[in-house]
Formats: structure tokens, C-alpha cells, sequence
């Protein structure tokens, strides 16, 4: 089920921007306005998260809050604060009213996602959802559940094999280069095989190499093999790393297998980073705004934001592309990351 979450905040540029962030998460979201229009949704619908501004018109963040707890089957529905208000008074009144967390502006937004996703998972083992007793399958989606996302964003294949040789999980890299059928299959059992069988020997070696390295305290490097491929193109290169540290079970991914091809090339270098990176639709286009040349107030008046909110925005940027001067990201997204082996 997908989880539906309300942005209530009276800055549109902003509002927007958040909503984007939540949207690429997952969620169903609404937006609104103001308090009043809060308000109103809440009554019409179902949601599992309101995120709220304190300081709005018509009707306060704080007031709305005190209006939803006194609402029929609404008074355990999690509520965030975003504000810039940061004071201990504040905290106090927003405590009293009965809010469950505070995020304070400018928003960082990476925070902002964490803090829904525990809210909503405080929720949900509360209400007993969370079950126990799941079996190795169950065990395996939970574990992944934070990861899928990040490992579907990234371009190179990511398979996570168990101790029986197994392919539990893998992303949408590795997907692709299983639908090429160029250099690499799965067999109906779940294993992977090479183009020849002394490739898939060579495949097998490499993935029983790093599970019985699975618990080691050996920092011996990764094992890695190139496989040919009929096509004639470049052969994949393909790594193995034990995960965890041990014992591994059956069922449970003991090793990663990390595919990649020397010829892949994305048609777009901004949008390879942009997925490697995890950037936000809003992130996306301020980095290709910078590479056009134009300055922030530029940036701020053709998309009609505000200043802090492109500063924001740049600040997000900065962080996750671990650049910190306009001309270490615009040289970022001119040039395509992956493009490796090379002559």
C-alpha cells in the first residue's frame, strides 16, 4: 500500500520542491496551502503523515495540529513540523499540541526523508505490522527495503547471491544486461552463467572465492573476472565482495556480484549523475541551469523561486555530490562519470 503523506506549507516554491523530494521517495503526496486547506483534506481523506509549517496564514501550523488531534480517529496521526522556528518555547508548544518531530528550515532534505521513514515505522510496529517471525524472504525484502532505491539509480549491476549461489535480489542494471543476453544469463534454478562454461566456472570461482570470505577478518582484494561476449563487443567485468560478517545462511545474501560494461554509455551525462548521486528533480535542473552559465538570481527568476529556496537547493547539491564550489559541480555534469576502460 502506498503511503500518502500531506505538505502543508505556504511558500510555493518550496512546497513544491518538497513535494518533489517525497514523490521521488514514493509517496502519494497532497499539498496544501494553508491550515484551513489542511484541514479540509484531512477530513475528506485518509493520509499517514502531515508535514506542516507553523507560521502560516489563516490558520498556524500549531492550530491546525491542535484541530486534527481533536478530530475523530486523527489524534495518533504523525505530525512534522517544518519551522524555522527553533526555540525551546516553541518546541514546548509544539510538544504540548501533541507534534512528533520537528524539522527545522532551511530543509535538508535527506534528514526530512529519514525522519518520515522512522516516524512511519514507529507507526507501524506500534500497531503491530511489523511482524517478528518473518521467514528468510521476508528477512531479505525488509533489508533491501531502504536499499532498492539507491542500487536502481546506480549503472552498474548489482546481484546479492546467497551461499548456495543463488541470486536473491538484483537491481535495474542488472536487469538490462540480463535482457541483453550478451556475456551473461540466469539459469531457472537462480544462478548466473557466462557465455561459455569455462565462463560460468570462472563466474562460480569468483562468487564461492568471497563466500568463503563472508566472516573473514582477510583483507584480501575482491575477486574479479571478465566475461566475453558473442556480440564481440568488450567483455563485462565482473567483481565479487563478501557482505556481512558472518555466518551467512541460506537464503540470506552472503555476497555482491558487481557487473559492469566497459561500452555502456548513457545517452545523457547529466542524467547519469543525477541517478548516480540520487538528485531531486529541483537538484537536477539547478545543476543544468549552472552549466548553461546562469547565475542564482538568474536561476531564482526563470524558475520563479525565491533566492534561499535556490540556495537551498544548491546547498543539497553540494552535499550529496560532495563538491563545495559552483565550478567543482558544473565540471561534474559536463563530463560522464562512467566512462571507464577507456583507451
Amino acid at each position: 500500500m502506498i503511503t500518502r503523506i500531506l505538505c502543508v506549507e505556504d511558500e510555493a516554491d518550496l512546497r513544491s520542491d518538497i513535494c518533489e523530494e517525497l514523490v521521488a521517495a514514493g509517496y502519494d503526496v497532497d499539498e496544501a496551502g494553508n491550515g484551513q486547506e489542511a484541514l479540509e483534506r484531512l477530513r475528506a481523506g485518509s493520509y499517514d503523515l502531515v508535514l506542516c509549517d507553523i507560521t502560516m496564514p489563516r490558520m498556524s501550523g500549531l492550530d491546525l495540529l491542535r484541530a486534527v488531534r481533536e478530530e475523530p480517529g486523527q489524534g495518533d496521526l504523525p505530525f512534522i513540523f517544518l519551522t524555522a522556528l527553533a526555540g525551546r518555547q516553541d518546541i514546548i508548544a509544539g510538544k504540548q499540541a501533541g507534534v512528533d518531530d520537528y524539522l527545522t528550515k532551511p530543509i535538508d532534505f535527506d534528514l526530512m526523508l529519514i525522519t518520515i521513514a522512522a516516524r512511519l515505522d514507529q507507526v507501524a510496529r506500534i500497531k503491530g505490522t511489523a511482524s517478528r517471525d518473518e521467514d528468510a524472504s521476508n528477512t531479505l525484502r525488509a533489508a533491501l527495503l531502504g536499499a532498492d532505491e539507491a542500487l536502481n539509480r546506480i549503472a552498474v549491476g548489482v546481484f546479492l547471491i546467497d551461499i548456495e549461489r543463488k541470486v536473491l535480489f538484483r537491481n535495474r542494471r542488472a536487469d538490462e544486461l540480463l535482457d541483453e543476453a550478451d556475456g551473461l544469463s540466469l539459469s531457472r534454478e537462480g544462478l548466473l552463467r557466462g557465455e561459455k562454461p569455462a565462463q560460468t566456472q570462472a563466474l562460480r570461482d569468483i562468487v564461492d572465492t568471497a563466500i568463503a570470505r563472508v566472516g573473514s577478518s582477510s583483507r584480501q582484494g575482491s575477486e574479479a573476472v571478465a566475461l566475453s561476449r558473442e556480440s564481440g563487443r568488450r567483455s563485462l567485468i565482473a567483481v565479487a565482495c563478501p557482505l556481512g560478517r558472518g555466518p551467512a545462511k541460506a537464503g540470506e545474501p552472503a555476497v555482491g556480484l558487481f557487473v559492469t560494461d566497459p561500452e555502456w554509455r548513457s545517452s545523457d551525462a547529466a542524467e547519469t549523475v543525477a541517478q548516480l548521486y540520487g538528485l531531486s528533480p529541483a537538484e537536477t535542473r539547478l545543476a543544468l541551469a549552472l552549466v548553461r552559465g546562469l547565475r542564482l538570481d538568474e536561476i531564482a527568476e526563470e524558475f520563479g523561486l525565491s533566492r534561499n529556496t535556490v540556495s537551498y537547493t544548491l546547498k543539497n547539491l553540494f552535499r550529496k555530490t560532495e563538491t563545495d564550489r559552483q565550478a567543482d559541480l558544473i565540471s561534474l555534469f559536463m563530463s560522464n562519470p562512467l566512462a571507464i576502460g577507456e583507451d
